[in-house]
């Protein structure tokens, strides 16, 4: 273990309070900075099939005071159909740099209204290329470019072209386990929220 490493986890190494704001932190970092190893999540749904599902999707919103993280999705997709028949979900974040690995379990809403609207408004135009093919995520094509993007998908006359198809999934976060690789020994809690608060317990690595 460096020294840096070691500055860098002197808030949080042996403390539960600032391990518990380390994670937040992180999450909301991953939201914000692309380049951060959090900015992409892995998404685990239970498939109407009976199976499991595992998707990577990008971290939208972190609200460590609604105790809420989000992402968006297409409403044809086979993911928002799993979350709106099991709710049930669990996200799972590793940043290789910080060796920081969070897995959040909660219960998902898919939101169309207020909620998606103002994530829509949020989002940059190249990102809302995709809801506006008229192949639902998943159809089968008859060549590999027939979903592409047509001249002028990203610059379209209608700028809420796409809107009717857009998503904002919203996970309730009801527990999280972090798993922090550090040289000197592991450190791995757990966190659970009751609706009045966060408590935690250390659990061996």
């Amino acid at each position: 273990m460096s020294a840096g490493d070691a500055a860098f986890d002197a808030a949080f190494y042996d403390d539960l309070d600032g391990t518990l704001a380390e994670l937040w932190a992180q999450l909301a970092r991953g939201a914000a900075d692309r380049r951060s190893g959090f900015h992409t999540v892995q998404v685990a749904t239970a498939a109407r099939d009976g199976g499991a599902r595992v998707r990577t999707v990008v971290l939208r919103g972190v609200d460590r005071a609604g105790g809420t993280i989000r992402f968006h999705t297409d409403a044809r997709s086979e993911k928002c159909a799993d979350i709106v028949a099991e709710p049930r979900i669990e996200v799972c974040a590793y940043d290789g740099r910080a060796k920081i690995q969070v897995r959040l379990r909660g219960r998902a809403t898919v939101e169309a209204g207020d909620a998606a609207a103002s994530a829509w408004a949020a989002t940059r135009p190249p990102s809302r290329v995709c809801y506006r093919t008229p192949f639902a995520p998943g159809s089968r094509l008859d060549s590999p470019g027939a979903a592409d993007p047509g001249p002028g998908a990203r610059d379209p006359v209608d700028a809420e072209a796409g809107r009717a198809n857009f998503r904002a999934v919203l996970v309730r976060v009801e527990s999280i386990d972090w798993l922090y690789l550090a040289a000197r020994g592991h450190r791995r809690a757990r966190f659970a929220c009751d609706g009045r608060g966060w408590s935690g317990v250390w659990l061996a690595p």
